[in-house]
């Protein structure tokens, strides 16, 4: 959107949420801050709880006040969710994480999607040798609001001795996912990857007929499939011969995870959940890591994934030339030598630090 003085304005609604959240967002709001002086732009911050801070105040993980301002906003910047108080408590029947699965519902955040991409200062910092991990540049779409994470039935049998779930596709919730896939190869470098297990599930083979017919419209993008066990083998061995993998919501929680290892740290991976409801777009942008409780007031967290998803939701609104101008400062404070103290052993910056010496590259 645009104001009177033909300055483009954005309502942002910024949930810090637990453990670290809150220090990592408030280096990608300095970080925005600046991009907002330099391209006239201007961000309006509304600030809401979610995760345990809200079920401290309110008993819920995500409160009515909350879902107000995200509905009124035109992106969401989000931190993190998890509090040790409620991992200790398994008869907890309010739990932070309810947090972010309800705003996925609500805002019908359908497709997650996560880059891997490493960088040649922290090539030391992976399990993988350098030679399997130069140049690695690929982005995992995950189907987010389907599959057995949802699925009815689900429980347990009266005797308690057996437990179900379902897993359940449509041939809808499967396209415009992929859509979502395809479109993003083109920009990039024109392959898919569909990882299933059509061999076994009928689900996945659904997955296979309606990527097959929706291929139909994008003919000059390279598809492949994959089944997920030798998926989860060939990231690591050939992580550079990706472009875009798209998957189902359980596969794609679990080789996001593994995918992230790849590159030394997790607190350098940016994420956004995007969707559509009446008639909107919705995008949440969040790094991908977890609260981190352990080093929460110390200072000490990596600002980079949660400033790279600050990036990510200046793509979303529209704002190409700003977010390179952020991915290029990340990519100078890095080849400066510039890293907190997930990435350097000594001689390392604090969270505040790294968001000042980004800050100052832009």
């Amino acid at each position: 959107m645009s104001n009177s003085n033909n300055q483009k304005e954005f309502n942002i609604a910024v949930l810090p949420g637990d453990g670290v959240g809150p220090e990592v967002v408030k280096e990608a709001i300095k970080v925005l801050n600046k991009v907002s002086e330099k391209y006239q732009i201007r961000f309006n911050y509304q600030e809401g709880l979610i995760g345990a801070q809200a079920i401290y105040k309110y008993n819920s993980a995500l409160p009515e006040e909350t879902k107000e301002i995200v509905e009124n906003a035109d992106a969401i910047l989000f931190g993190a969710v998890g509090d040790p108080a409620f991992d200790k408590d398994p008869n907890a029947k309010v739990r932070p994480e309810q947090g972010i699965l309800q705003l996925r519902k609500l805002l019908n955040l359908y497709a997650n999607i996560r880059p891997i991409k490493t960088y040649k200062e922290l090539y030391s910092k992976s399990p993988l040798k350098e030679e399997i991990i130069n140049g690695v540049d690929f982005v995992v779409i995950r189907e987010l609001t389907g599959g057995i994470y949802f699925g009815e039935p689900r429980g347990r049998t009266e005797n308690s001795k057996k437990a179900f779930d379902t897993c359940i596709y449509s041939d809808e919730e499967i396209t415009r996912v992929g859509r979502i896939a395809f479109e993003m190869a083109r920009k990039r470098r024109n392959k898919v990857t569909v990882v299933d297990k059509s061999n076994v599930l009928a689900t996945s083979r659904l997955w296979k007929e309606v990527i097959n017919n929706l291929h139909k419209e994008y003919s000059d993008v390279n598809l492949e499939f994959l089944y997920v066990d030798n998926a989860a083998m060939q990231i690591i061995r050939r992580p550079a011969d990706f472009d875009v993998i798209l998957t189902e919501n359980m596969f794609g929680d679990i080789l996001t995870d593994e995918a992230s290892v790849i590159t030394g740290s997790i607190g350098m991976l940016p994420s956004s959940s995007i969707g559509e409801k009446d008639g909107k777009r919705r995008g949440l942008f969040e790094p991908i890591h977890g609260s981190y409780p352990e080093g929460a007031g110390k200072n000490i967290a990596n600002p980079i994934g949660t400033i790279l998803s600050a990036a990510d939701m200046l793509d979303f609104l529209g704002l190409d030339e700003a977010s390179n101008a952020i991915r290029n400062a990340v990519d100078k404070t890095l080849s400066d030598g510039i890293f907190t103290m997930d990435i350097a052993n000594e001689n390392y910056m604090s969270c505040s630090e790294m968001g000042d010496a980004i800050t100052s590259r832009i």
